[in-house]
């Protein structure tokens, strides 16, 4: 009876041995069933065509009135498609289009700034890559002077909170024309969403010692006035005071 009961003792530390798992050296088993390899997320494209702060002369002409660009860009790594993020500066409305090579062909108005930047995107994850921000006009019939492009505000930055202290702030911006032929910039400020109280017509990309108050949210915008009386207005920037 003590042999039979020995026997049986042995084979079940065999099989708990055996459960426990094992290569066969004393190491654990390997995961049976490993995660698989992490997706890669995809790198940012690097824009090619039409150029920065640029007029661009190229393209199919469809009317007096339209034209078709063939935009391009770098391939970048691990993408599977792009979308072409293109604003119109004359009127702030931004359109998107998807392609899964590195160009589109995108129809545009003639005579009319745009911006525009490339995300790249990969099956699989959600992360995606911005390249940079390039701004051009599209070459309109007759054009001899362009109007600047809308400013870009610099300081504060848009949507930036300021600390409680805080009594005046400087007001700054900056704004780019093909013809090189900025004259003047008025500004206008205030706590309305629109704002229309003109602060100042200035030489100057910036404006000193401008009063704000706690617990005001502060909305700005600047027209861009060229030698030929050409001018672009800004999309609106806001600013809060904690």
């Amino acid at each position: 009876m003590k042999m039979r009961k020995y026997i049986w003792i042995w084979a079940l530390s065999v099989l708990v041995g055996c459960s426990s798992g094992g290569d066969g050296n004393g190491n654990p088993n390997p995961n049976p069933n490993p995660d698989p390899d992490p997706i890669s997320a995809p790198l940012a494209a690097t824009l090619v065509f039409p150029d920065d702060e640029s007029e661009c002369t190229e393209g199919e002409i469809l009317s007096d009135a339209q034209s078709r660009v063939d935009f391009m860009w770098n391939a970048s790594t691990n993408t599977d498609s792009y979308v072409v993020h293109l604003t119109d500066l004359n009127t702030g409305s931004t359109t998107t289009f998807t392609s899964t090579t590195n160009n589109k062909l995108i129809n545009l108005t003639r005579g009319n700034p745009y911006e525009w930047f490339v995300e790249s995107r990969r099956i699989g994850t959600n992360a995606t890559a911005n390249s940079a921000s390039w701004r051009f006009y599209n070459a309109g019939p007759g054009v001899e002077n362009y109007a600047p492009f809308p400013a870009e505000a610099i300081n504060p930055a848009r949507g930036m909170n300021l600390a409680a202290s805080t009594s005046t702030v400087t007001l700054e911006w900056i704004a780019t024309d093909l013809d090189d032929d900025i004259l003047s910039y008025e500004v206008f400020f205030g706590t309305e969403t629109t704002p229309t109280t003109s602060l100042v017509a200035t030489n100057d990309n910036f404006i000193n010692d401008v009063a704000v108050s706690s617990g005001n949210t502060y909305y700005w915008r600047v027209v861009t006035i060229d030698e030929l009386g050409n001018n672009s207005i800004s999309s609106i920037f806001d600013f809060k005071i904690l």
